[in-house]
């Protein structure tokens, strides 16, 4: 497979990120032995995935607006949460007539 097949929601995702999704993958997808590994509390590692389903989730819209995917980027690197992320993007749609 070469880097172009790749999807671009992996390619965005921090090395910590694919670690963790190649731990749960190896783990059989055991949140609770994966809390087990990182030393952490069971809702520790529910939260991490939720944070790396919101990243796949942006990624997966395929807007090729350049506010929509500023946004998305900045939701990404946490420099704005999802939801507000959200907003903005609903309220641009809205003002712009895109569905």
């Amino acid at each position: 497979m070469n880097e172009k097949d790749i999807p671009s929601w992996i390619l965005s995702l921090e090395h910590e990120d694919l670690e963790f999704i190649r731990k749960f993958v190896l783990n059989s997808g055991s949140l609770k032995q994966l809390a087990k590994d990182y030393k952490v509390s069971y809702p520790t590692v529910r939260i991490r995935l939720d944070r790396l389903i919101q990243k796949i989730e942006i990624h997966e819209e395929h807007d090729k607006e350049e506010l929509i995917s500023f946004v998305k980027q900045l939701a990404i690197e946490e420099r704005v949460s999802l939801e507000d992320a959200k907003l903005i993007i609903k309220k641009y749609k809205e003002e712009k007539g895109i569905n």
